[in-house]
């Protein structure tokens, strides 16, 4: 068996034909069709998917569509009551890379990420979240060698044209309040007998932020932009 086990963020995400066209289309009225912007949630080369077929992803089964509240979320943080976005989008991003087999099962993990989430369905994601999670099959052997991970979070900000447009039409985030924000930092791997290292990391998220209300997670970008 090799040193190393495969880190809990380096898992690819594909999403679904319609919830992509659904995200990009809301996103992409909000900020007036960018095509910069379009690209953040379209990546580059992704294949269109029939509706009723299932993303090609080793990570995602029909279960992991609504994970059950009863399974805890382990050593997974709880959402903080924060209203600004990039300190939301910041705070996310050190969940997601952050895991603990030795005490957090995959359900549990997934459920504590679940609990993120814009409970605003027509702008959620969830396949883009949860495909972050190897399969069971994996997540099995990570926690046989007690792989666990922390994260550093070093900055956050706006993607240059997500500022420029909504320079162009600061109302034009009032439909969805979803903002892009890409965040920066490094990721610190261990597991048995020693073993470890650390990686830089970084992903663009899509937060929702609505006046007077917490931030919540709302997608993650196939690729990052910055």
């Amino acid at each position: 068996m090799p040193n190393r086990l495969p880190s809990l963020s380096g898992y690819g995400v594909t999403w679904s034909a319609n919830k992509r066209v659904a995200i990009i289309a809301l996103v992409i009225t909000a900020l007036l069709a960018v095509a910069a912007t379009a690209a953040w949630f379209t990546g580059r080369g992704e294949h269109h998917q029939s509706a009723n077929t299932p993303a090609q992803n080793g990570s995602s089964s029909p279960s992991e569509a609504a994970p059950k509240p009863a399974a805890g979320s382990g050593s997974v943080p709880k959402p903080p009551q924060i209203a600004e976005p990039v300190a939301f989008a910041k705070a996310a991003a050190a969940m997601l890379w952050s895991y603990d087999t030795r005490d957090t099962s995959r359900d549990q993990q997934l459920a504590g990420m679940r609990a993120w989430m814009t409970k605003e369905t027509k702008y959620a994601d969830w396949a883009s979240v949860s495909g972050q999670v190897p399969d069971p099959l994996l997540w099995s052997r990570m926690a046989d060698q007690d792989q666990h991970a922390s994260a550093t979070v070093t900055e956050g900000h706006y993607p240059g044209a997500f500022k420029q447009a909504l320079a162009e039409d600061p109302s034009a985030i009032t439909e969805a309040y979803i903002y892009v924000v890409t965040v920066n930092g490094k990721q610190q791997i261990e597991w048995k007998k020693g073993g470890g290292g650390a990686e830089e990391r970084a992903v663009t998220l899509a937060v929702q932020c609505r006046p007077s209300h917490d931030c919540t997670l709302a997608a993650i970008a196939p690729s990052v932009t910055q």
